[in-house]
């Protein structure tokens, strides 16, 4: 699996006043931001508009045609505040149901969710395997409901970090409603990280020429899941529904400071620039034995791997003091209403880094530059804190906020 923190080297920050009020063991880094053109072109909008971590996901270009992709709803959220799956508990396991029929769009007609899907999960301890034995589908929706019969496929994600850690799809069945595919999917992720995941598998129908059309889904909380349990499970899928986000507590918090500098003087003229001072981290989510957190930080829109800035490593330890300062220039005071800071924190580990947590710090207004976007979903505590600084033109605000989990809102999602 492909390491995702590959670093940028950073260049030094150019201080108008060399006395600057940064502590000297502190670490800084800076990076020239598009101009504001660039941001306000809604073409060039449109193709940033995702959130981190899903920019990252340019390694994949395998991107779905699916119709009706898991979506994150726009808007603020309040601190402390979820939406959930409707759910019920099937013996051992933990798996969202919902009885009756509900139609899901597709191509101007409607294609009822219908059937049931045999699968069996086990987790591997001598590879550090995650498998996913899919064995059969029954009782499909037709989508062509003429000939009565569907092309299916069966595709699985582990959320919340789908991102990273892919997604797997067996073959298409042609011209069948009761597929037989006895074909197992395969993660390779450790057993600690896994517990913190949900897993999804989604049957849809594909079309060579169109949008593919979903026909049902189960999800499975993986936190509760017994592994001892290998037998076949034998679901009725549902409709799909938007994803539990998890609460803010257990995500840990961040102590930072931001400033924004109004008027900086550089090689190609007088602009701004937006310091973001990362202090430190407390009681990160220790989803394996030891964490190595670290945090990457980008101002949205630009979501380009120029953009991206970094702190170091810091080993084996949930409380990291990182003491790091990120400057972003070529920001200009109109652009403050239309950004927005992104901040993650990764546990960087031998197979993959993961997703700990993160935030935003913006307007929260939903939108950028007058295109609608998921990542301007800023919580009062952090729409507050950008406040105090817009208010505030060169000096550093503080605070210390909690962690949540970001998830992508791309309508065509890898």
């Amino acid at each position: 699996m492909e390491d995702i923190t590959a670093s940028v080297a950073p260049r030094q920050e150019r201080r108008a006043d060399p006395a600057a009020d940064l502590r000297h063991d502190s670490e800084v880094s800076t990076v020239s931001s598009p101009s504001s053109s660039s941001f306000s072109d809604p073409d060039h909008l449109k193709k940033m508009s995702k959130s981190v971590p899903s920019f990252l996901q340019k390694e994949d270009h395998d991107i779905d045609t699916d119709s009706c992709e898991r979506n994150n709803p726009l808007g603020r959220q309040t601190t402390g505040s979820s939406m959930t799956i409707l759910s019920s508990s099937s013996g051992m396991t933990s798996v969202s149901s919902l009885s009756g029929s509900v139609m899901t769009m597709y191509s101007g007609d409607f294609v009822e969710v219908q059937g049931t899907i045999q699968f069996s999960i086990n987790y591997i301890q001598r590879l550090r395997e995650f498998h996913i034995f899919v064995v059969e589908c029954r009782d499909l929706a037709p989508v062509d409901s003429k000939r009565n019969r569907s092309d299916p496929y069966v595709k699985s994600y582990l959320l919340p970090d789908k991102t990273n850690l892919g997604k797997r799809k067996t073959s298409v069945k042609k011209k069948t409603l009761n597929p037989t595919f006895n074909e197992i999917l395969r993660y390779r992720v450790r057993m600690e990280y896994l517990k913190t995941q949900t897993l999804i598998l989604s049957v849809w129908h594909h079309d060579t020429f169109g949008k593919n059309s979903f026909l049902g889904e189960v999800d499975v909380d993986l936190s509760k899941w017994d592994f001892d349990h290998t037998q076949m499970n034998h679901l009725a899928l549902k409709a799909r529904t938007l994803p539990s986000i998890a609460p803010l507590n257990g995500r840990g918090e961040m102590r930072l400071a931001i400033r924004y500098l109004p008027q900086i003087t550089h090689s190609k003229g007088v602009t701004g620039e937006i310091h973001i001072w990362v202090k430190e981290c407390r009681n990160l989510p220790l989803i394996r034995a030891i964490i190595d957190p670290y945090v990457k930080c980008f101002v949205l829109p630009d979501t380009s791997r120029k953009s991206r800035q970094k702190t170091r490593v810091l080993r084996r330890t949930a409380n990291p003091m990182f003491n790091h300062t990120m400057v972003y220039d070529g920001i200009s005071e109109a652009d403050l209403t239309q950004a927005c800071v992104e901040l993650t924190v990764w546990d960087r580990d031998r197979l993959a880094s993961s997703l700990l947590g993160g935030l935003r710090l913006g307007a929260g207004t939903g939108r950028s530059y007058g295109t609608l976007v998921d990542w301007m979903d800023s919580g009062p505590y952090e729409v507050a804190l950008w406040d105090r600084m817009i208010a505030s033109p060169s000096e550093w605000v503080e605070d210390v906020l909690p962690l949540r989990m970001l998830y992508s809102a791309r309508t065509a999602l890898k």
